[in-house]
């Protein structure tokens, strides 16, 4: 039964990891390196890195640019984009560092699931974040990322204590992102759609505009 707890504990921390990294990296490693260092928790070997001061510093600085960025419509689209050559390989480092010493082939299959849930809960938040910014008001952007930084929070706690509610919680994610992203890639496309034409409309008549009686179109 311990064998069990303690394979369900680092099953769900592998994924966490990972999934957190997607949504907001910097919260996710500061999480950590506060519970480890605290003593809350004992994370694996691999792992304890995240509470080294130095770490813990960029990630507290980093987490601070990003609060600000990831609130400001426009903004969070672009500070996104950027990360996503950051959020994933981290997810996939943060994942294998989380199986401890492990064989090397349960390190880079703990890699690969690590960076595929990181591109999936990305895929979710940048994608949602697109369509939220078509709103005028910029209260949504806040409600949203405070709810992104709670669950990040939350749900790495989740992991390291009730690893099993973690893992189910997951899977409903997982289900509900495999129906939400073709929603939210067709939203994102009739999203560029609409700018393509609004911009598209406006240099023709800025053209059409310019040009003398007889050169206009009829």
């Amino acid at each position: 039964m311990e064998q069990l707890n303690h394979l369900a504990s680092t099953i769900a921390l592998t994924l966490g990891v990972g999934w957190a990294s997607g949504i907001n990296l910097y919260a996710a490693v500061l999480t950590l390196g506060v519970l480890q260092s605290t003593g809350y928790v004992q994370l694996p070997p691999d792992l304890q890195v995240v509470a080294d001061p130095l770490v813990m510093g960029a990630a507290a600085l980093m987490y601070c640019v990003e609060f600000f960025a990831d609130k400001t419509p426009g903004v969070d689209t672009g500070w996104d984009a950027l990360h996503t050559f950051v959020r994933l390989p981290a997810g996939a480092a943060l994942a294998a560092a989380a199986v401890g010493d492990m064989s090397p082939a349960v390190q880079i299959a703990a890699a690969l699931v690590g960076g595929g849930l990181a591109a999936g809960s990305h895929a979710v938040k940048s994608g949602g974040r697109v369509l939220i910014n078509t709103s005028p008001e910029p209260f949504s952007n806040w409600t949203a990322s405070l709810a992104e930084d709670l669950a990040v929070i939350m749900g790495l706690w989740a992991a390291l204590n009730h690893p099993v509610v973690f893992l189910i919680l997951l899977a409903l994610f997982i289900a509900l992102s495999a129906w939400l992203l073709p929603r939210l890639w067709r939203g994102i496309r009739r999203v560029a759609t609409a700018i393509g034409r609004f911009f598209g409309g406006s240099g023709h008549s800025t053209r059409a505009a310019s040009l003398p009686p007889a050169d206009r179109d009829d």
